[in-house]
C-alpha cells in the first residue's frame, strides 16, 4: 500500500494557507479587545453607569421576577406554537390563489391581492387593537386573550408568508409544469411533487426569518390584557419599581430566537455553497 506525499507546491500552499488563519486569529483577538476597551471607557467606566445597572441589571430582581416572567413566557409559547400552524395553512392558501392562471379565476386572485396587500400595509399593533378590542365589541362575548393573539397574528403573518411562498412557487421554471402535465399529473399532482419540493429550498430562508419576526411579535399580545412575559413583568416592576424584569423578558426572547437565526444561517450558507459549486476555480 503506497501513501501519496504532497509535492512542495502543495506544502508550500498549506503552510500559507495556516499563516493566513493565524494571522485572522490574531487580528480577531486584537480586534475583540480593542472594542471591549472602547466599552470599558465610554459606557461601563462612567458614572451614569451604576444607576443603569441598578435599574436594569439588578440580580436580585432578576431572580425574583424570572419564575412569574417564564410562566408568562409559556403563554407566547402556546401563542407561537398555535400560530405556527394557522399561519402556514393561511398563507398556503393565498398563494395558491394567487398563482391560479385564467380569467375565471380573477376574483379569487383579486382578494387575495387585497387581503396581502392591507395586512402587510397595516401595522401589528393596530391589527391588535382591532381584533383585540373590536371583535369582542362586535360578537358582544368575552374572547380568551391567546385565541385574539393567534388570529392577529395569523392574519398579519400569513400575508407575509403568503408572498413568501407566492415567489416561492413562481420561481419554478414553467418547463417543469410541462414536463409534469405531458407525464398525466393532474395540477394538484404537479403542484405537490413536482413544484413545491423544488420551491421548498429556495422558500426556507426567507420563511425562517418572518418566523424570528413572528416570535419577537408574539410579545406583544400583553397589549390583549393576555398575560405574558411582558405583562408579568409590568407587574413585577410595578411593585419593585426595577426594569430588570423587562430585561428577563427580552433574554427570554433572545434564547428563542438564537438557535432559528443559527440555523438560518447554516441552511443559508448550505444553500450557497450547494449552488456555487464548480463555480470557483
Amino acid at each position: 500500500m503506497t501513501t501519496s506525499v504532497p509535492s512542495a507546491l502543495e506544502l508550500e500552499r498549506r503552510a500559507y494557507r495556516r499563516g493566513r488563519e493565524r494571522r485572522s486569529v490574531l487580528i480577531a483577538v486584537a480586534s475583540t479587545l480593542a472594542f471591549a476597551a472602547v466599552v470599558w471607557v465610554t459606557v461601563i467606566n462612567t458614572e451614569g453607569w451604576a444607576t443603569v445597572q441598578r435599574s436594569f441589571f439588578d440580580p436580585a430582581v432578576a431572580l425574583q421576577a424570572l419564575p412569574e416572567v417564564w410562566q408568562g413566557f409559556l403563554v407566547n409559547l402556546q401563542v407561537l406554537a398555535i400560530s405556527v400552524f394557522t399561519v402556514a395553512a393561511v398563507a398556503l392558501v393565498l398563494a395558491l390563489l394567487r398563482t391560479l392562471r385564467g380569467p375565471v379565476f380573477f376574483p379569487l386572485r383579486l382578494i387575495a391581492a387585497a387581503y396581502t396587500d392591507l395586512f402587510r400595509g397595516l401595522p401589528f399593533v393596530i391589527v391588535l387593537y382591532l381584533i383585540g378590542f373590536g371583535l369582542p365589541t362586535i360578537l358582544n362575548a368575552r374572547i380568551d386573550p391567546v385565541l385574539l393573539g393567534v388570529l392577529a397574528i395569523t392574519l398579519t403573518y400569513s400575508a407575509y408568508v403568503a408572498e413568501v411562498v407566492r415567489a416561492g412557487i413562481e420561481s419554478v421554471h414553467p418547463s417543469q409544469r410541462l414536463a409534469a402535465r405531458a407525464l398525466g399529473l393532474s395540477y394538484p399532482q404537479t403542484l405537490v411533487r413536482v413544484v413545491l419540493p423544488q420551491a421548498l429550498r429556495k422558500m426556507t430562508p426567507p420563511l425562517m426569518n418572518d418566523f424570528i419576526s413572528m416570535q419577537k411579535d408574539v410579545g406583544l399580545i400583553s397589549i390583549l390584557a393576555a398575560f405574558d412575559a411582558i405583562a408579568e413583568a409590568r407587574g413585577v416592576v410595578a411593585t419593585t419599581y426595577n426594569f430588570t424584569p423587562y430585561v428577563v423578558a427580552g433574554v427570554l426572547f433572545v434564547l428563542l430566537a438564537i438557535p432559528t437565526i443559527r440555523l438560518t444561517d447554516w441552511y443559508t450558507a448550505r444553500l450557497r455553497r450547494r449552488e456555487q459549486t464548480g463555480s470557483i476555480l
